[in-house]
């Protein structure tokens, strides 16, 4: 359960905050639900003292989940699928500066290493997918549409350099895949082929083969520094 102090670092601290999930992807249908992601810059005093503040709170909204940003920029530096699409979701709901500043560095984030790490994501997601098809007899196909989705804006990435994450002309044929409507054995095809397209695309792609670790880290020193002299 969160606490009043994570609540309060949430509520007074956010630099940056988003809807992702179904709605930032361009999936929503009339249930979907509605996931909020966002990064927090938790005052320097508090690190001071023997009690860290959190690297993430989930909460006190439902479906709201919020990173501390040093912890953000770490896992966006490794290339971390969900939170690099944090930082592109078309929906922004509240954001200051500071936050701006953070989105000015998209760019800095992203290198091939999001070949290994999406596509071992996805990897881990198929494995889970092909358990269910021989305990259950089928996939979890909301599961099934959202790897093809990953699998696609990776390789569109690794070919464009350019990370986008809604579905855009793809909505309805992978919300035929939500509903079972495409067979089992076709939806494996497509995620051999979208694997395969990935690991083409990262042998010419227009990334960096590192992040700018360097120029992120400038930009937590200086945000630390800041809340430090008040």
């Amino acid at each position: 359960m969160i606490t009043p102090d994570e609540a309060r670092l949430v509520r007074e601290h956010t630099v940056y905050s988003c809807v992702m999930g179904s709605r930032a992807f361009g999936l929503a249908t009339d249930d979907s639900d509605t996931d909020r992601r966002g990064v927090f810059l938790a005052p320097t005093p508090l690190f001071w003292g023997f009690t860290k503040p959190p690297s993430h709170v989930e909460g006190p909204a439902d479906e709201q989940f919020s990173w501390e940003l040093e912890r953000f920029c770490e896992l966006a530096l490794r290339a971390n699928p969900n939170v690099l699409e944090c930082l592109h979701s078309p929906i922004v709901e509240r954001i200051d500066a500071r936050g701006e500043e953070l989105l000015g560095l998209r760019d800095a984030f992203l290198s091939r290493q999001a070949h290994g790490t999406f596509v071992r994501y996805a990897l881990g997601r198929r494995r889970k997918l092909e358990a269910d098809v021989r305990t259950h007899g089928a996939p979890r196909w909301k599961h099934a549409m959202h790897l093809l989705r990953l699998l696609a804006s990776c390789r569109d990435l690794l070919r464009t350099g350019l990370l986008t994450i809604d579905v855009q002309d793809a909505r309805e044929d992978l919300l035929a895949v939500k509903r079972g409507e495409v067979p089992w054995s076709e939806v494996e095809r497509r995620m051999t082929r979208l694997a395969e397209e990935n690991d083409e695309a990262a042998v010419r792609s227009p990334l960096p083969p590192e992040p700018d670790r360097e120029r992120v880290e400038a930009f937590l020193v200086r945000l630390r520094r800041a809340s430090a002299a008040g």
